[in-house]
């Protein structure tokens, strides 16, 4: 049997040696490796579709292979330039003349006239702008001074050195925890162990959201590929959180309503994922997603859900007291695992203080970063950044002290009510349509009629300073206590500019429209990327 094998496998080799001779030997080395390439490819280009979908990865390759002709990529870039210097114009004509170098000799208490005179030259903001500034009034009013009176005493001080400044320190945890309570943190639903912290902003409080629950989905499910699911109106800053934290991001349509659609996101709901988000409400168009619904959702599949109370953190409570219809979306709704709420926009605490929410010890303890290694002894901090400005904290404690529950109601009914009266006045303008059903102080409106963004652009012409919203292409006005006084001269210089636009449609000189309405229509957002990246790169 041995000999009979052996014989065969005697043939078997001189047959394979002999078919095998025609072929160089280069050829029969790298032929394997062709099956081999060729399966990576496919494999790649699933990756691909699975992160970006078929439609975006077929698009990506028709431009990248268009971009090979020669020619056609040095053409694209010289476009793609001028668009970057239109948008750059203003910001490097601007820039001519700044300083570069230390002066010799110190300027002393002179430097103080100097910023004034600088500070002369910024635009007109008072009860212009969509949101920015939320403090009603002028900035030599009495809550303008309070806070900055209030930053100036504390502005040396650092929470990093807890043993020192413990009056920051507890102005922290009094701030925390008085935000905590409006939010449900004293339902019994909540747990009872809701905690927190203070951080620079609403995206270091998302940030440091995500990056909690992805550390805590791995120490409770061991997921090491974690992805995230939110809604397209959720903010900009889950995209910024995906790619510092390596989390694959799912951006969802919402639904007719401008909600997150519960259907897609369970449908995109697997083993890896750690987080979903909702909004309350979304920064688009004002409009709160189904927070219970999707507390349910995270429940029932046992993975976290932040809510971003970033806008409505310090009117939504209060709205409600007011008896205005508001749907759940604090810590009472089962399933919500943190939160995160800006205490310098309707808190009207000075820029930028905000404060990040966790339902329990368990989750919030993945925030922290402890070092045992270092040679400069222990150290462990408690967010992104080490030190941090204890003036701000102390301008978030002031603010909140000196407002109080019935400051914040009195601020709420007002800014509620200039929100419907400015519904009220779009509504009268036929050309015009809001976008959904606003829940807040943010109202979105668009056009079928009319080149939505060269109404905006009118409007800026006029000195008004709003946000350019896609999908749809619109505009919206974010209420503040500025426009208390303004709120008519808005509505008519709205309804003016859309007699002008529909008078001289195109688009109008030194304008963005043209940028916007390419932006929106361009398949390969890539190169939109692409744009705002050069445009960054240019101007800071």
């Amino acid at each position: 049997m041995d000999f009979s094998f052996m014989s065969y496998f005697d043939r078997f080799r001189s047959s394979a040696n002999s078919f095998l001779s025609q072929y160089e030997p280069i050829v029969l080395l790298l032929s394997p490796l062709l099956p081999v390439l060729l399966a990576h490819t496919i494999r790649s280009f699933f990756h691909v579709v699975r992160d970006k979908g078929l439609k975006p990865t077929l698009i990506g390759l028709l431009i990248n292979s268009i971009k090979l002709i020669p020619g056609v990529k040095s053409y694209i870039n010289a476009e793609k330039q001028k668009v970057v210097d239109k948008l750059q114009s203003d910001s490097k004509s601007k820039r001519e003349g700044w300083r570069t170098e230390l002066p010799r000799a110190g300027l002393g208490m002179e430097v103080l006239e100097k910023m004034r005179d600088e500070k002369r030259n910024d635009v007109i903001w008072q009860g212009k702008c969509s949101g920015t500034v939320y403090i009603g009034g002028s900035e030599f009013d009495a809550h303008f001074s309070l806070i900055n009176e209030a930053c100036s005493m504390f502005a040396h001080t650092n929470p990093l050195h807890l043993d020192v400044f413990q009056s920051v320190v507890r102005f922290e945890a009094e701030v925390v925890a008085m935000t905590a309570a409006l939010l449900g943190g004293r339902e019994k639903s909540s747990g009872g162990q809701i905690c927190g912290n203070m951080t620079s902003g609403g995206t270091e409080s998302i940030l440091l959201a995500v990056k909690s629950s992805r550390d805590y989905m791995k120490s409770k499910k061991g997921i090491t590929r974690p992805e995230m699911i939110i809604p397209e109106s959720a903010h900009s800053a889950y995209d910024k959180a995906a790619q510092y934290f390596n989390i694959k991001l799912w951006r969802i349509p919402v639904d007719k309503r401008f909600q997150a659609d519960l259907k897609a996101i369970q449908r995109h709901i697997n083993k890896n994922t750690i987080l979903i988000v909702g909004s309350a409400p979304g920064f688009p168009h004002g409009i709160i997603d189904p927070i219970e619904e999707l507390g349910d959702l995270a429940s029932g599949f046992g993975i976290c859900f932040h809510v971003d109370l970033c806008l409505g953190g310090f009117v939504l409570p209060f709205a409600r007291k007011l008896g205005y219809s508001i749907p759940p979306f604090d810590f009472s709704v089962k399933g919500v695992s943190s939160i995160s709420v800006d205490v310098h926009k309707y808190g009207l605490a000075p820029k930028g203080t905000s404060i990040v929410l966790y339902r329990n010890h368990d989750i919030r303890k993945h925030q922290f970063v402890a070092v045992t290694e270092w040679s400069g002894g222990l150290y462990v901090s408690p967010t992104m950044a080490g030190s941090r400005p204890g003036g701000l904290i102390a301008g978030a404690w002031a603010a909140m002290m000196s407002i109080g529950v019935e400051g914040y109601l009195e601020n709420t009914k007002a800014i509620m009510d200039v929100s419907r009266r400015i519904q009220e006045g779009i509504g009268e303008i036929p050309e015009l349509f809001i976008v959904g059903r606003p829940d807040m102080t943010i109202v979105a409106f668009g056009s079928d009629v009319l080149d939505i963004f060269e109404v905006n652009d009118i409007m800026s012409s006029r000195g008004w300073h709003l946000n350019a919203l896609q999908r749809p292409n619109s505009i919206h006005i974010c209420v503040t206590l500025q426009h208390l006084a303004v709120v008519e001269d808005f509505l008519r210089d709205l309804k003016e500019s859309v007699i002008t636009v529909k008078e001289n449609p195109g688009p109008v000189s030194g304008g963005l429209a043209p940028i916007y309405g390419a932006a929106g229509k361009m398949p390969d957002r890539g190169m939109v990327e692409e744009l705002l990246v050069d445009f960054m790169d240019g101007t800071c």
